[in-house]
């Protein structure tokens, strides 16, 4: 089974100080919107915050709420976590201002994982690697920790520690899936334009 872990941790300096995880779109948050595409192929839903009380007000008990083991070192710090705790042998790893998630795009990626044995499994849309709408495997914890104790945490470093292969959008493409589901919001602007466009519907 998989585990699906949302990063939720940041200063979202960017909107304001607003959570972008909690930011209301088509009638429900984003975070709830993330957990029910999760839900689609996770049998276990993780959120790492660096401030839970938000989450705990509006999270079903069934999702677990936990925080970093390693605080300000940014989604690593949070993968590292949620990778750590899970019951699962392979998580989908997901930041939180991500509307779009695709539950279709990570069956296919744990497919190619399971196929091959990677221990990650990371889109790579219009030639930019999306490691936060990844897979990784448990044991990619110790990776991030090893990684962590050098001092570096940039997210892409990781790779180097990893057996991993990325999925370009021809393979998407090959399953009826775009590459629209790396989209993100960062900026109020974003989440402005977000609104004024229809909602598209989640494959």
């Amino acid at each position: 089974m998989l585990t699906g872990i949302i990063l939720a941790g940041g200063d979202h300096q960017r909107m304001g100080g607003e959570n972008r995880a909690l930011l209301p779109i088509g009638g429900e948050l984003l975070v709830h919107r993330q957990i029910h595409e999760m839900g689609k192929i996770c049998d276990e839903i993780i959120i790492v915050t660096n401030e839970p009380r938000p989450f705990l007000r509006v999270i079903d008990p069934s999702v677990r709420i936990i925080t970093d083991f390693y605080p300000g070192k940014g989604p690593l710090g949070g993968m590292h976590a949620g990778l750590s705790l899970m019951v699962n042998d392979k998580a989908w790893v997901a930041a939180c201002d991500m509307p779009f998630l695709s539950s279709g795009a990570a069956e296919v990626m744990q497919r190619f994982m399971d196929d091959f044995g990677f221990d990650a499994v990371v889109p790579r849309i219009g030639g930019r690697l999306e490691m936060l709408h990844g897979l990784y495997g448990k044991k990619t914890a110790d990776s991030i920790r090893l990684l962590l104790n050098t001092g570096d945490h940039r997210l892409e470093q990781l790779l180097h520690f990893l057996r991993w292969s990325d999925m370009d959008n021809d393979q998407f493409a090959a399953h009826g899936i775009d590459g629209s589901f790396v989209t993100t919001i960062k900026t109020r602007d974003d989440y402005e334009k977000l609104l004024m466009s229809a909602n598209r519907p989640v494959k």
